[in-house]
């Protein structure tokens, strides 16, 4: 299990913090003068270049996102003024797509990041470019909204599986309709019917902590608590869940632990976004109480079984059930190991997985949990110390990839397996750079005493 070092604080981190940002404008700027655009968004490596694979172009605002980031930890300017020229020329058909369920992935790492830093006075203040970011975040929370499926409790967001799939994943993505009712935003239905952005999010993360996050209670042979699924499967004819599911995954009854990382984020970061809303507001969706409790109970159950089925150092393997992981013997009382001949490692999943647990770590410190806060956040800043450095940062000048080890599809065999190795390894992705930045920045602002990190700014 993952040896947290209570001893870590946030300003040990400092100096691989700045090498982390001289590597990021090395990596950013290096995709910007070769990648070719016209074959896609990248979206992983090969042989230390980025490719394309995947269904859709799920990862494209993470790439321009990225160099938003950048500025923001930076202040350079080359990076705001990429970032900008990218969203405003590319991610418009982000914003009306009514094919996925990555609008809070794509589009809150653009439109919303800049919104952000414009909320902040880091950029200046123009009131038209304020509208246009809002009208945008608006505008892609209800056309989210609008791919729902009904069930016997509520509804979620589904998949692009189609209706009957409830991912994991879109926990996180499901934040962008939380932006566009603070907004003052709703979506209109038939008969000008308007639906509740704030009321589809909670029924959506309600949804994800019944049906994806188990609690040792017993629903299956395989029940233990924070165990997640990648996909929740339902009869679309009466609404009723059916099973568990995976899509890249190892099985439905194992867990995936990218997905996994998914829920520990999502989690803790809308735990964090309903302390902005008054108890009148959501009096009607449940109440504040009842509401927080099903969150924490979830934001707590993934982040212990990370804790417990994690590696020492705080890098996990791709699927907690992977079929040769007993090859390798005590595997979760050593440090991970991205060069063995048996299963990858996915570094993307510590970079998701290590903010949710900052996160949480903060918001239950604040609530004066002190134990259990200093847990979490010390574990949290533990994985941070190990992607920071050998062997995750990638400091090879050829290499366009910032965090190594990334693995996006194991049961398809899409990621690169280099000469002389037997598993995927030494390879990176668009999504888990983008979350290494965004928990480096997050502890960069806490380091210097900056506004703390929120989607919402």
């Amino acid at each position: 299990m993952l040896q947290i070092d209570f001893q870590l604080c946030p300003e040990d981190l400092q100096k691989k913090l700045e090498l982390f940002w001289e590597l990021s404008a090395e990596k950013i700027k290096r995709i910007d003068r070769n990648y070719d655009a016209s074959n896609g968004s990248p979206v992983f490596t090969v042989e230390g270049k980025y490719a394309t694979r995947g269904w859709t172009e799920w990862t494209q605002g993470f790439q321009f996102g990225s160099s938003i980031l950048q500025f923001d930890a930076t202040g350079d300017q080359y990076f705001l003024e990429s970032g900008k020229k990218a969203t405003l020329e590319k991610m418009a058909p982000h914003l009306s797509h009514t094919g996925v369920h990555d609008h809070g992935f794509n589009n809150l790492s653009t439109y919303g990041n800049l919104l952000r830093l414009m909320n902040e006075g880091k950029i200046p203040f123009n009131e038209w470019e304020k509208n246009f970011y809002e009208l945008a975040l608006k505008i892609s929370g209800a056309v989210q909204a609008g791919r729902w499926t009904k069930t016997t409790d509520g509804g979620f967001i589904y998949s692009f599986n189609g209706p009957h799939s409830l991912f994991v994943d879109t926990l996180r993505s499901c934040r962008i309709l939380i932006a566009s009712h603070r907004l003052g935003h709703v979506l209109q239905g038939e008969n000008d019917k308007k639906i509740s952005l704030l009321e589809r999010a909670i029924q959506h993360i309600s949804a994800t902590a019944k049906y994806s996050v188990f609690y040792g209670e017993g629903r299956d042979q395989y029940d233990v608590w924070g165990r997640t699924a990648h996909e929740s499967i339902f009869n679309v004819n009466d609404g009723n869940f059916r099973c568990p599911n995976s899509q890249q995954g190892y099985s439905g009854f194992s867990t995936w632990t990218r997905g996994l990382a998914w829920a520990m984020l999502g989690f803790a970061e809308e735990l964090e976004a309903f302390q902005q809303f008054t108890a009148e507001e959501l009096k009607p969706f449940g109440g504040e109480q009842p509401l927080t409790e099903m969150m924490l109970r979830a934001a707590r159950a993934t982040c212990d079984f990370y804790i417990e089925n994690t590696p020492t150092d705080g890098i996990p393997y791709w699927d907690t059930g992977a079929p040769n992981l007993h090859r390798l013997g005590d595997y979760l009382q050593k440090p991970a190991d991205p060069y063995n001949d048996w299963e990858p490692i996915d570094s993307s999943a510590a970079a998701i997985g290590a903010q949710g647990l900052l996160r949480l770590g903060k918001f239950l410190k604040e609530k004066e949990e002190q134990e259990s806060g200093s847990k979490y956040w010390q574990a949290g800043l533990t994985v941070m110390n190990s992607l920071l450095d050998y062997p995750y940062m990638s400091t090879n000048p050829r290499h366009q990839g910032l965090i190594l080890h990334s693995i996006y599809h194991q049961p398809n065999g899409w990621d690169h397996v280099p000469a002389k190795q037997k598993i995927a390894c030494g390879e990176s992705s668009m999504w888990g750079d983008y979350h290494a930045r965004e928990a480096a920045l997050y502890l960069q602002r806490i380091i210097h005493n900056k506004p703390y990190l929120t989607f919402w700014g």
